[in-house]
């Protein structure tokens, strides 16, 4: 359909008159195959995970070089987001999102096929890559298609269910396929996703190229994305070598000086790649704040969980991903009561640091619990279920705030400091937490005759201290959102910079 004469300036075909009613008609159907898309991103970050045993033992790498698998893809996805999100914004997100879904599935397909530890790694940066693109292009388009308040609600806490749960579920679905079939089967799965996404997203979206096109940001571009690209490679380095190492230390000092130059850049440029109105709203700044700590404390824990499980109680592949079954339904029945029941009555302050402290007990309660003899159902199950509930109350309100009253322009970059928050704290957190258990696990076993008991309980001792390390940083969290974060509840109608004036005819 064309695009009515009285849309908005900036506004996107698919915003404005009756292209915008199609959207609205079809927004359920929009969030089914975005949601799509965002389960194989988020999918892709821990489906991964529980094949790498089975993915080291056919190409013959090292423990210490096993870590890149995960690293290569939150390298280039953490690194590219924001550009991702403002190319998005400038060229139209139907035509990114479709490409880039295309692209991640000829990736997939390329990782899924590889012959040595080179060709794995090159094939999982390029899925962070086409991710990059993606998901910033999926998020502002739920974000555009649903504007009334309620709705939005509802969508987002789906949306935040997905985030939240896709991680575990993907532990679920690697190990069915890594058991019964092969660990390259976590890879080839992703074709059909993307195919899903790509063929739904062309059927249902309508053509959305930017009336406004604003000249790129190319120092703010380059300067982000390489900031980003150095401090999730500083700490994937530091991981498997030292904090202190020269490679390490120049790496995090790098990265730092291209943010602030970054930052100094966004506050000058006439057409920014991160408006400084995106991050100055208390809410849209808690937000990304409590997501950047979820990414902190979780990223680790799952690999941790996962290698205790299989290694420590001798889980299959499969065990494994049924045992995070529960905290995945927690996730996705906490997610939607809290946003389409709590917030609207509370405000996001309470909702998102209660999820906070939850995270923090659960992490509390593994700590004390796991053991190499534990029993799952008395022992992992309950941290397991109380992080479920956690992570819903977090991740869904979260993401609906990060993006909620962004001018229709910014939808994008928007989306991408979600993505990107949550990345580069999940590479700190993976680093930082890694390094501190396997500095545990080694001084548990300095004057100590090595035999399989003892260096059972070694890696449960530093696991341990890695689940202590993540209360804390759950618990911080949980004080800072409660500070900066807005107790009021939400004024029933969208403010009028959300997009409200763009809102379809028939929408309420």
């Amino acid at each position: 359909m064309p695009q009515q004469a009285t849309a908005p300036p900036g506004t996107t075909a698919a915003e404005g008159g009756g292209a915008g009613d199609i959207v609205h008609a079809r927004r359920w159907w929009i969030l089914a195959v975005l949601g799509f898309a965002q389960l194989m991103i988020v999918l892709d970050i821990t489906v991964v995970n529980i094949a790498l045993p089975s993915a080291q033992r056919a190409l013959h790498f090292s423990n210490n070089s096993r870590e890149w698998i995960v690293t290569a893809y939150a390298l280039t996805f953490g690194g590219l987001l924001l550009a991702g999100g403002r190319l998005g914004d400038l060229f139209g997100r139907k035509r990114l999102f479709v490409a880039s879904a295309i692209g991640f599935g000829a990736a997939s397909a390329l990782g899924g096929a590889a012959q040595s530890f080179g060709m794995l790694v090159a094939a999982r940066a390029l899925q962070g890559m086409f991710a990059a693109l993606m998901a910033p292009a999926a998020l502002s388009l739920v974000s555009n298609a649903f504007t009334d308040l309620r709705e939005r609600g509802a969508a987002f806490g789906i949306w935040g269910a997905i985030g939240g749960g896709g991680a575990a579920i993907g532990l679920l679905l690697g190990g069915v396929l890594t058991q019964d079939l092969s660990w390259r089967w976590t890879l080839f799965v992703n074709l059909a996703f993307a195919l899903i996404a790509a063929a739904g997203s062309m059927a249902l979206l309508r053509r959305d190229v930017s009336s406004a096109r604003e000249p790129i940001d190319v120092p703010g571009t380059l300067t982000a994305t390489a900031g980003l690209f150095a401090l999730v490679y500083g700490f994937a380095y530091a991981q498997n070598h030292s904090w202190g190492s020269t490679i390490t230390v120049a790496c995090l000092a790098a990265g730092a000086l291209l943010i602030a130059v970054f930052v100094a850049i966004q506050t000058r440029a006439a057409h920014p790649l991160l408006p400084p109105r995106v991050v100055l709203d208390r809410n849209r700044a808690g937000s990304y704040l409590a997501l950047g700590i979820a990414g902190l404390g979780l990223f680790g824990i799952f690999l941790f969980s996962t290698y205790y499980l299989q290694t420590i109680k001798g889980y299959s592949p499969t065990r494994t991903g049924l045992a995070f079954l529960p905290l995945s339904i927690a996730v996705v029945i906490s997610a939607g009561v809290a946003n389409a029941r709590i917030v609207p009555r509370t405000g996001p302050r309470l909702v998102i640091a209660s999820g906070m402290a939850l995270a923090a007990l659960a992490m509390g309660l593994l700590a004390h619990q796991v053991g190499v003899h534990a029993d799952y159902v008395g022992d992992l199950l309950p941290a397991f279920l109380v992080l479920g509930v956690g992570v819903g109350l977090l991740y869904a309100p979260a993401t609906d705030f990060a993006v909620r009253g962004v001018e229709p322009g910014d939808a994008g970059v928007a989306s991408g400091l979600i993505n990107a928050t949550n990345q580069v704290g999940g590479s700190l957190g993976l680093a930082l937490l890694s390094t501190l258990a396997a500095t545990a696990t080694t001084h548990y076993l300095a004057g100590k005759q090595p035999n399989a008991s003892v260096i059972a309980h070694a890696a449960v001792h530093g696991y341990t201290t890695g689940f202590w390390w993540a209360a804390g940083f759950f618990a911080a969290g949980a004080l800072i959102t409660g500070l900066l974060l807005h107790g009021r509840a939400p004024h029933p109608a969208l403010q009028p910079e959300s997009g409200a004036e763009l809102q379809p005819a028939g929408a309420n």
